[in-house]
């Protein structure tokens, strides 16, 4: 009985919206391409391109249903990105680097909390502002060179293969995606980010914490910004000025595509993996194609669109259903 009422909860309208978008999506590029799309090559490689901008997606995510947003997630996964190397040239060994990297992204999570919190900034401004101070930093650390990832154990995590076929970044991605699913859908925890992004006056009458909350998420949106920073690092062998700076915006797409409201209080990260299984199939599509890459950029922007109109929509018709019952 419990697992038909997961099923049907997990098949809702939204979720069903989304399928059909994936089998369209999918059918498209496979006539298109002569079946090259859905080669197990391709769908092997749209797997692993998913995997960084997972991370994001789940960290960006969290902030969305709490009712905040992060602008500073690809600006900290870059300079992340660029510090693990410069700790392994200086010595370190690779747990120490990945340890302390983490803790860098937290820091810069730590940094968005205060300005949110202590300073009342609205989050989309003061993460923006970060943004552009740690893509500054990022350029002072690397003089704008690329650092070389100089462990062979950090590169097999970025470059190697579980049974010789399953790229390692997607389990890590579809591991963490496991994790906040429960933790979110399951937790006490969970359900507190959920009251807080819906409905703040009350969920604070019922005794919870939102600024604790609020440095939960904002540290782990780093935590995880940072992991991603290191993944893309270790699969490119070196770290760079561009990072994940490109993904940043792909991964909110994702999530609000996938149906986690702007306004905060509803979604799942079911319906954002689906969302940025979308996003990246489509994005891929066009690149067998042969689409030049300042189009896929347009085409990324009208998805981004394209969510916010249904993010509008729904917001719209969930103020109906409330004005009806009253």
């Amino acid at each position: 009985m419990e697992s038909v009422k997961g099923l049907k909860k997990f098949f809702n309208p939204k979720m069903i919206s989304l399928l059909f978008l994936l089998v369209i999506i999918v059918v498209m590029f496979t006539v298109l391409t002569d079946g090259l799309f859905i080669h197990p090559i391709n769908i092997r490689t749209i797997l692993n391109l998913m995997a960084v901008t997972g991370l994001l997606t789940l960290g960006v995510g969290s902030l969305i249903i709490y009712g905040c947003i992060d602008l500073s997630t690809g600006a900290t996964g870059t300079f992340c990105g660029v510090i693990m190397p410069m700790l392994l040239q200086a010595g370190a060994p690779w747990p120490v680097a990945v340890i302390a990297t983490l803790i860098f992204g937290m820091a810069i999570g730590a940094f968005n909390a205060v300005l949110v919190n202590a300073f009342g900034f609205q989050s989309f401004i003061a993460t923006m502002a970060v943004a552009s101070v740690v893509n500054g930093l990022t350029f002072v650390f690397c003089k704008g060179v690329a650092i070389p990832v100089r462990d062979e154990f950090i590169v097999y995590i970025g470059t190697g293969r579980l049974f010789d076929i399953i790229p390692i970044p997607i389990p890590i991605m579809l591991a963490c995606f496991i994790i906040y699913g429960l933790l979110f859908g399951k937790s006490k925890f969970g359900r507190s980010v959920y009251l807080l992004g819906g409905n703040p006056q009350a969920a604070r009458l019922s005794g919870l914490r939102p600024v604790r909350t609020s440095y939960i998420l904002f540290m782990n949106c780093g935590m995880l910004a940072s992991l991603a920073g290191m993944l893309l690092a270790a699969r490119m062998r070196s770290g760079t000025t561009s990072g994940t700076s490109a993904s940043q915006f792909t991964g909110i797409t994702a999530a609000m595509l996938g149906g986690i409201s702007f306004g905060g209080g509803s979604g799942s990260f079911a319906g954002a993996f689906v969302g940025l299984l979308i996003v990246t199939a489509f994005n891929n599509g066009l690149s067998v194609l042969g689409v030049l890459s300042y189009w896929q950029t347009v085409a990324s922007g009208a998805l981004l669109l394209f969510a916010l109109t249904l993010d509008y929509l729904n917001g719209r018709r969930i103020a109906r259903r409330v004005a009806v019952g009253t």
